[in-house]
This record gives C-alpha cells, sequence and structure tokens, in this order.
C-alpha cells in the first residue's frame, strides 16, 4: 500500500475476474450449492436448486413470452422477499438490465423511474397495483408480473387476476402462474460481457429526482470480488446465514446478499425491518452469524425489550453502511452481540462498496482502508489534491465505478471526468495509516461565521449522551453568524431532557461555534427507507 502526502490508494495489483458475467456465477452457484438452503423467510426456506429452476422459469418467460431483448430494461418493485432474488436473477439470466425499484414509492415517483429507464416490463408486489394504474400509461411498460407477499408460501392463495387493475394495451401475469407452468424450459444464450449494462441503480434522490447510474456486469463483478477479498476470511463457504434487513433494491445490500449467495450461505430476509417485533422473533429462529445493518437499526434493536433473548454467540461478522456509525451504537451492539461492527463506505454510482474496515481490526468512527484496486484521492474546489491531515472531497477511481448517468450527460460530466475520477460529494481526513474518516456531505456543511461545521460531528457528540437515542443537526440562517447549528434528537422513553441539559452536554465537548444554538425534540427523526436520517425533511420543517 502506497501512502503519501497526496495520494491515498490501494496496490495496483489486477481483479481476477473468473467470470464474464453475473449469471454465470449465479449458476454456478446454483449448481454446486443444489441442496443448500439459499433463503429464508417468513418461515419458508428455498434451496439453491428451486431458486435456480424458478428463476431459469421467469427468464425463459421474459425472452420467449414477454418477447424481451437483450437491454431491455425490466423494473422490479418487491421488497425483500424470495420472489425478489427469483426476480432479478432471472432478469440476469435473460441477458436484460436490472431496474431496482423501491416498493414504498409514490406514483410520482414511480412514474419518473420507470419513464427514465424506459422499462419495458415489470414485476411489482399486487399491492402496488393501484399506484401503478394512475401512471402506467405514460411509461413504455409492456409487461406487468405481479406477485402476492405470500405467493410462494401459499401459492393456492395467488392473486386472482380478475380484480386486479385493467391496464389498457399491457400484459397483465401472476408470477405464481409463471413459475408453476408446466413449459419446457429451454437454456439461454448469454451473450452478456463485463462491458454490458447489468443494472440502472438509482440514486437515492435526496436532492431532487433521482439519477440512474448505470452499472456494467464488469462492475457489479469486479466489487463482489473486492468485497469478497475484505471478508472472506472471517466466514466459511456453506456455513453461514446471513440476516438481510436493508431492502434488496438499494446496492448496498443487493451486493452483499449476492456475496452471500455466491459462497453458499443462507440469507434470511426481513421484509419489514421497521417491525422490530417480528424482527426479534425471526433472529430467534435462527442461530445467526452474519448482519448487514445501519445505525439506526443497530441502535433500535439494541434497544428492543426481548432482543437479550436472542442467542447471539455465533455471530461473528456485521457489516454497516448508507449512514454514519456512531461510537454509541457500536457499544450498544458489541455489549449486547459481543461482535464489532465493519463500517464500509460506497454509493450507488461504485457498485457500492469504496472503502471497508477489515473485520476485527476496526477503528471506530473510521470507514476503513480502500478495497482491492481501487484509488482514493482528497481534492479541494479546485480540484487539486489536499495536504495529508487536510480535508478534502473524496474522489474515486477503480472498475467498480459506474459508466455514467443514463441518459444525463450533463450531470454525468459534473461528477465523472475524462480519467475516470468520480467524485463523490462527501467530505474526508485521511490518517497516517491510511484510514478515512468521512467529516461530511459537501452539501450539508454548516458554515458558521466562516467556520465550517460538520453535521456528523455534531451529532456523534449529541448520541454520546446517555438519554439521547438518535440525532440529526442542520444550518440554519442567522444574521449575525451567517447560519446557526440546529439540532434535533429523540430521547429514550423514561428520560426528560430540557434543551438546556443538551446544550450544557455540547458546551463540554465542542467549541463554541459548533454547539447548537436550537434543540428540538421529536418523537422520531425523518429517514429513508433504508433507515437514513433526512436531513433535507428537517430543513422543511
Amino acid at each position: 500500500m502506497k501512502i503519501t502526502s497526496k495520494l491515498v490508494t490501494t496496490n495496483k495489483s489486477k481483479l481476477s475476474l473468473n467470470h464474464i458475467n453475473l449469471a454465470k456465477i449465479i449458476e454456478q452457484a446454483m449448481v454446486t450449492y443444489a441442496d443448500l438452503n439459499a433463503y429464508s423467510c417468513l418461515g419458508q426456506s428455498m434451496t439453491f436448486a428451486e431458486v435456480d429452476k424458478k428463476s431459469l422459469s421467469l427468464a425463459c418467460y421474459l425472452v420467449n413470452d414477454a418477447g424481451l431483448k437483450t437491454g431491455d430494461r425490466v423494473a422490479i418493485q418487491l421488497p425483500n422477499i424470495i420472489q425478489y432474488p427469483i426476480a432479478a436473477y432471472a432478469v440476469l439470466r435473460a441477458g436484460l438490465v436490472l431496474v431496482n425499484t423501491n416498493p414504498l414509492y409514490t406514483a410520482r415517483e414511480m412514474q419518473h423511474q420507470f419513464s427514465d429507464s424506459g422499462a419495458k416490463a415489470l414485476i411489482i408486489l399486487g399491492d402496488m397495483l393501484p399506484k401503478l394504474e394512475h401512471i402506467i400509461s405514460v411509461t413504455e411498460i409492456e409487461t406487468v408480473i405481479t406477485t402476492q407477499i405470500m405467493d410462494l408460501i401459499k401459492p393456492q392463495y395467488s392473486t386472482n387476476e380478475s380484480s386486479s387493475p385493467h391496464f389498457e394495451n399491457v400484459n397483465l401475469v401472476s408470477l405464481i402462474d409463471i413459475l408453476m407452468s408446466d413449459k419446457k424450459l429451454n437454456s439461454l444464450a448469454q451473450d452478456s460481457t463485463l462491458n454490458t449494462i447489468a443494472a440502472i441503480q438509482y440514486t437515492g434522490g435526496t436532492t431532487g429526482l433521482s439519477k440512474g447510474a448505470v452499472l456494467t456486469h464488469g462492475n457489479l463483478l469486479s466489487n463482489l470480488e473486492q468485497t469478497s477479498e475484505r471478508l472472506s476470511h472471517v466466514t466459511n463457504v456453506e456455513k453461514e446465514i446471513f440476516v438481510t434487513p436493508l431492502p434488496l433494491y438499494h446496492v448496498y445490500a443487493f451486493l452483499l446478499n449476492l456475496w452471500v449467495f455466491t459462497q453458499g450461505n443462507c440469507n434470511v430476509l426481513i421484509p419489514n425491518p421497521r417491525d422490530l417485533d417480528s424482527f426479534v422473533n425471526t433472529l430467534n429462529e435462527h442461530l445467526i452469524t452474519g448482519f448487514c445493518g445501519i445505525n439506526t437499526l443497530f441502535i433500535g434493536l439494541s434497544h428492543h425489550e426481548r432482543i437479550k433473548q436472542v442467542d447471539f454467540k455465533q455471530l461473528k461478522l456485521t457489516i454497516s453502511g448508507g449512514a454514519a456509525l456512531t461510537s454509541a451504537a457500536v457499544g450498544s451492539w458489541k455489549k449486547l452481540t459481543g461482535c464489532t461492527i465493519s463500517e464500509g463506505y460506497g454509493l450507488s454510482e461504485t457498485s457500492p462498496v469504496v472503502t471497508l474496515n477489515p473485520p476485527g481490526k476496526e477503528q471506530i468512527g473510521s470507514i476503513g482502508l480502500p478495497l482491492k484496486v481501487t484509488e482514493v484521492q482528497l481534492w479541494n474546489e479546485n480540484e487539486q489534491q489536499v495536504e495529508q491531515g487536510e480535508a478534502g472531497e473524496i474522489v474515486v477511481r477503480g472498475p467498480q465505478v459506474m459508466q455514467g448517468y443514463w441518459m444525463q450527460p450533463k450531470e454525468t460530466a459534473e461528477v465523472l471526468n475524462s480519467d475516470g475520477w468520480f467524485k463523490t460529494g462527501d467530505i474526508a481526513i485521511a490518517q497516517d495509516d491510511g484510514f478515512f474518516r468521512i467529516v461530511d456531505r459537501k452539501k450539508d456543511m454548516i458554515i458558521v461565521s466562516g467556520f465550517n461545521v460538520y453535521p456528523n460531528e455534531i451529532e456523534n457528540i449529541l448520541v454520546s449522551h446517555p438519554d439521547i437515542l438518535e440525532a440529526a443537526v442542520i444550518g440554519e440562517p442567522c444574521e449575525k453568524s451567517g447560519e446557526s447549528v440546529s439540532a434535533y434528537v429523540t430521547t429514550s422513553v423514561e428520560q426528560s431532557l430540557s434543551s438546556q441539559d443538551v446544550i450544557d452536554h455540547c458546551r463540554r465537548l465542542l467549541t463554541p461555534y459548533k454547539i447548537p444554538k436550537k434543540v428540538t425534540f421529536l418523537n422520531e427523526l425523518p429517514k429513508s427507507t433504508v433507515g437514513k436520517i433526512l436531513r433535507k425533511d428537517l430543513r422543511e420543517l
């Protein structure tokens, strides 16, 4: 590893990609681990062989019956149920492009993503059909495949198509009917290469309409190998049981789920992680060895009244991403489970992982070291590298970096230069040992009397108070200082804090210009569907 005052980068060794596309590595796992359980959800388990057969059935339908051709986009709008991986693997095996879609989207958000991607087919939860009815006429969708949560568990209760909304000039079919068909299955020609588009992964859209990051088979296969290189020494093939509470339509959970699958291990899918009672019940049914989560989820589970009933003795790997991990969450999780948390960092545009703490050698508050064959630099506003120890915008170059934003050359040029460097919009500091620490999002930085104030730092101080569960900080206009720090917090149910208590706590640990001038108590902080606190929603209050 080379470290200088100007550049932090991993070694230049090459990746050894052994597959030409994602379908090949998925099919290899299905054959190699055929008799093992691949997924468990809502009390149902499904083997690799069963996933193989069902995903092939759907892939053949998409090509032979729906008439989709190589490169056509297929949107999937499902929660974490076994139908999701069946659908995703079918799309990839058919040589089509996967478009992951949030099942909690409004009709407006659905219309934007379907229209922007030019999706020709949609695999959707039946509950979403009324929303789809209002917008499908302004999309290019020709085939709608519906499923209900219980379809694979109790197929006799599958959706009655006659009660579904009517779509003009659209083929509406039930997924369960496709999977139960006795049509002869044929192998599909797979001419996708490393340079072929595998997925259009939409960004969270926290600053406006979401953009589609174009990810190739090579992007995702590279990140799969890079992540595996960082994690595989902790896990064993065919031996692990991973819990996946984060939504699979999010690239972080998608990539980790795919890694677990290709290792012959079992994924326990959690359809609704907000239902902590059911979540704890599921944890009680398995001796889990791996867990991928987010800061708010670690805190919520750690404070659940029945969580101490769960046996965590086998848990050996916990990964966090998607939002900053607080020391309070790390401490609570370690006390509860005995397991440390390896925090990572990435974006939809980087397939997603850029850096990750080595399990067992974590540094709390750090996003870890760059993955193999990943270059990371910190730039100032003049696109020059900052000196060691100075804060700068993270820019990334590596085989996992997207090709650009779908149909948006102007937006692509703003973040991706001709040398392959991607500007993340995140501010970080590089330590002498090569680990990185996120300071904050560039757009969330608060400027108080000319001083830069990073919300993450204030939030970490706030949640270090024993009675504060969660915190978010934003800047508000101030005539005297330009901006002032405003804090929003949630507290333990049994505790009663005053604004002055919170300010006094900050005063002991922060320089004066960083201390919140206003403290607002909320029952719950606004969050995205993956549990990320939404500062933009607080600005709108």
